[in-house]
């Protein structure tokens, strides 16, 4: 009996989760545009929070993701259900290098400090810079 208590938990829950193609690769340190669905009245629009991704949390339908942002001077964190209905898509604007699993000491830090070097530190990405000097 509790089995198949479990089993039809495990069937709700699975049917409530996002398909895997429509959440993209992101990982700590990267800079995302969060489009969240807001209800105001009988009106209904998106906005997008765009910030470093600080802790991705839980799994299955209880994954959540925290995200940082700078308004006028001042820290600004929000915690987002993945698999809610309301996400609307999450875009991945530049990939960060972390080396670890949250990145809470950014709130300690301003200026420039708080910058994450990027994924592609070693590339050369930018395409002008190499038919300039050529």
């Amino acid at each position: 009996m509790a089995r198949n208590r479990t089993e039809i938990i495990n069937g709700v829950v699975a049917s409530q989760l996002k398909p895997a193609g429509e959440l993209p690769k992101f990982s700590v340190g990267d800079t995302i545009d969060v489009h969240y669905k807001i209800i105001e009245g009988d009106k209904e629009r998106i906005q997008v929070f765009q910030g470093v991704l600080l802790a991705d949390t839980g799994r299955g339908i209880h994954r959540m993701i925290s995200v940082r942002r700078i308004v006028a001077n001042e820290g600004v964190e929000r915690s987002f259900p993945v698999h809610s209905p309301r996400l609307a898509k999450i875009e991945v604007v530049r990939r960060g290098d972390a080396r670890r699993a949250k990145l809470f000491y950014l709130r300690d830090r301003f200026g420039k400090s708080r910058r994450l070097r990027d994924q592609r530190r070693g590339l050369k990405h930018v395409e002008g810079a190499e038919t300039a000097s050529a």
